[in-house]
């Protein structure tokens, strides 16, 4: 059974949450090692605010790097079906040929970091027409001034926010914005056993 995908419940944890998320989406509950959460969670969250408050500026690119590894690596022993990839700098776009969209096409998901008030963690899950399927983790209720930015209620297990593509490449500081280069990342992950590959299926080439 596949659970619902879960909100902040600070100000702080999109990057954890947005990870967790990812695994929600990806796997059962019941395939879902309690050890995967316990991980995620201590190692996220280790950013220190302008007053030195443990947590309060969020999770940093380090420890989403190093989340990545331990999770490839966590797949590699056997543990769970699951592989990570992670990006950053140039590599970090949507395009034809982003790493990111090819992920989506394959069924897995990207982690990533953009601009929403400050940095802020996603999860995006599909493409749709020019668009991409997000899950923002930050609970908001009031429509967006753009209005082509669509809110979504009735898809829970994979996306609230339907996004035209033209938002993300944006190297400026607007709303779900990339930004600059040198500030991109994001974090690929699949499930191994339901990954589309040229051996599985010519959808793939399409």
């Amino acid at each position: 059974m596949k659970n619902p995908l879960r909100y902040q419940i600070s100000e702080y944890d999109c990057g954890p949450t947005s990870m967790l998320n990812a695994i929600s989406y990806l796997f059962e509950r019941e395939e879902i090692p309690p050890e995967v959460i316990r991980n995620i969670m201590l190692y996220c969250l280790d950013c220190y605010n302008e007053e030195g408050v443990a947590g309060k500026c969020g999770t940093s690119t380090a420890a989403m790097m190093f989340l990545s590894n331990w999770l490839c690596g966590f797949g590699k022993i056997g543990r769970l079906e699951i592989s990570s990839e992670y990006l950053s700098g140039k590599s970090v776009y949507i395009g034809q040929q982003s790493r990111i969209n090819d992920a989506l096409r394959r069924g897995g998901v990207a982690v990533v970091r953009l601009y929403y008030d400050v940095d802020h963690y996603v999860l995006l899950t599909g493409e749709q027409s020019g668009n991409l399927l997000m899950f923002d983790p930050y609970y908001w209720t009031e429509p967006y001034e753009q209005s082509d930015i669509r809110m979504v209620e009735d898809h829970p297990f994979s996306y609230n926010r339907i996004v035209p593509e033209h938002y993300f490449n944006q190297e400026s500081k607007e709303i779900y914005a990339l930004g600059p280069y040198e500030g991109r990342e994001a974090v690929l992950l699949f499930n191994d056993g339901t990954k589309l590959t040229a051996e599985k299926t010519i959808e793939y080439f399409i």
